[in-house]
C-alpha cells in the first residue's frame, strides 16, 4: 500500500511538471526607455479671483452669502443702507412739489398774458416774459426729477452684486459694520480651476507645454504610478497648459489643466507626478515574478536548464499598453524569462 502511494505521488509530480512546461511561454528581457516621474505638490488655483466691492458707503444691513457659497453674476451678496439717502429723497420730493406749484402759476400767467394780448390791452413783451418764465420752471422741474432719479439709483446701489459666477472665498464684513465706497465685501473665485506647480530649477529643461502628468487622489496621497498594490485607475491625468518663462527663487512655475477639480478648495494641495526625464530599465511582465518567503524570484532559461533567480523589484509602468515591473538587479539584457 505504501509503495503504491509513493508511486502515485511521483506520477502526480511528473504530470505537474509536464503541465507547467507545456503551458509555459518565454519572454526576452530587453532594456527599454521609460519616463522618469517626480512627485511634487500642486496647488489648486482659480483662473480669476475678483472682489465684490461696495458701491456706496453705509451700514451693512444684510449679508446673503457665506464662504463656499455658489453665486451667479448679478446675485445680491449684501445689502448696504445709508440713512441719509431717505432724507435726500424727502428733500427731493419737497423740491419737486414746490416747483410744480411754480409751474402751475407760470402757466396761469401765460394764459392771462395771452388773453390780454388778444384784447389788445398788453404788449407782446409781457407774453414773451410769461413764456420764458414757464420754460424756466419746466427745466427746473426736469432737473429736480433727474436729481431724484440719481438719489434712487444710489439707494439701489446699496445692493452689492456678484461681479461674476463662481464660488465665494471670503466675506470680510459682518452685519452692522460700517464700510466706505469701494471696500471689499466678498472675494469670488471665477472660471475653472487648475493646478499650479512650483518645480526646482534643474527640471526646467524637461518641463514642456502639453506634457502629461498624473494627479493623485484628492489630498496628499501619492499618485499610484509606481505602486504594485494600487491600480492606475486611482490616478487622473492632466496636461501642462503653461510654463512660465521666469525662474523665481530657483523655482519654475507651471500650470496643469485637470478635469473635474471644481469641487476642490482653492489653495488645496495635492501630489502630482510630472515627467522630468527618461532612463533605461530592464522590465518583465508581473506574472513572471513569484514571491517565496519574502524574496522575489524570476525563472530564467539557461543553457544548463531552468533556474530561479532572486531579483530586486522597482516600480510598475506601462510599455506599449502592457504592464511591466522594473528589475533593479538579478537579470541582464537578453535573458530568457519563463512565464507560467
Amino acid at each position: 500500500m505504501l509503495k503504491s502511494r509513493v508511486a502515485a505521488s511521483v506520477l502526480l509530480a511528473v504530470a505537474t511538471v509536464f503541465w507547467d512546461a507545456a503551458d509555459a511561454a518565454e519572454f526576452i528581457a530587453r532594456t527599454t526607455t521609460v519616463t522618469e516621474m517626480k512627485a511634487v505638490f500642486g496647488q489648486v488655483a482659480s483662473r480669476n479671483v475678483v472682489p465684490s466691492r461696495a458701491r456706496i458707503g453705509g451700514t451693512v444691513r444684510e449679508i446673503r452669502v457665506s464662504e463656499g457659497s455658489e453665486v451667479k453674476e448679478g446675485d445680491v451678496i449684501a445689502v448696504i443702507v445709508d440713512d441719509k439717502i431717505a432724507l435726500e429723497l424727502q428733500a427731493a420730493d419737497s423740491k419737486i412739489n414746490a416747483l410744480k406749484s411754480q409751474l402751475e402759476n407760470a402757466r396761469t400767467e401765460l394764459e392771462r398774458a395771452q388773453q390780454l394780448l388778444a384784447r389788445g390791452v398788453t404788449a407782446q413783451s409781457r407774453l414773451d416774459v410769461a413764456k420764458m418764465a414757464l420754460d424756466v420752471v419746466l427745466n427746473q422741474v426736469a432737473a429736480a426729477e433727474a436729481e431724484k432719479a440719481v438719489i434712487k439709483q444710489r439707494a439701489r446701489e446699496g445692493d452689492t452684486l456678484a461681479p461674476a459666477t463662481g464660488r465665494v472665498l471670503t466675506v470680510p464684513v459682518t452685519p452692522g459694520s460700517v464700510i466706505l465706497p469701494g471696500e471689499e465685501v466678498a472675494r469670488i473665485a471665477t472660471g475653472h480651476y487648475y493646478l499650479r506647480l512650483s518645480l526646482p530649477e534643474r527640471h526646467a529643461a524637461e518641463i514642456v507645454e502639453g506634457g502629461t502628468v498624473v494627479v493623485g487622489t484628492r489630498g496628499l496621497a501619492q499618485p499610484p504610478m509606481e505602486s504594485r498594490s494600487e491600480p492606475k485607475a486611482a490616478a487622473r491625468e492632466g496636461h501642462i497648459a503653461k510654463v512660465y518663462p521666469e525662474i523665481s527663487n530657483g523655482r519654475v512655475i507651471a500650470d496643469v489643466e485637470v478635469a473635474e477639480i471644481g469641487d476642490y478648495f482653492v489653495n488645496e494641495r495635492t501630489l502630482v507626478s510630472i515627467p522630468v526625464g527618461k532612463r533605461s530599465v530592464l522590465a518583465v511582465p508581473p506574472e513572471a515574478v513569484k514571491t517565496l518567503h519574502g524574496v522575489d524570484y524570476v525563472r530564467v532559461a539557461t543553457s544548463d536548464g531552468e533556474m530561479d533567480v532572486a531579483v530586486i523589484l522597482g516600480g510598475q509602468f506601462e510599455d506599449k499598453g502592457e504592464r511591466r515591473i522594473e528589475i533593479l538587479t538579478g537579470l541582464r539584457d537578453g535573458d530568457r524569462i519563463i512565464l507560467p
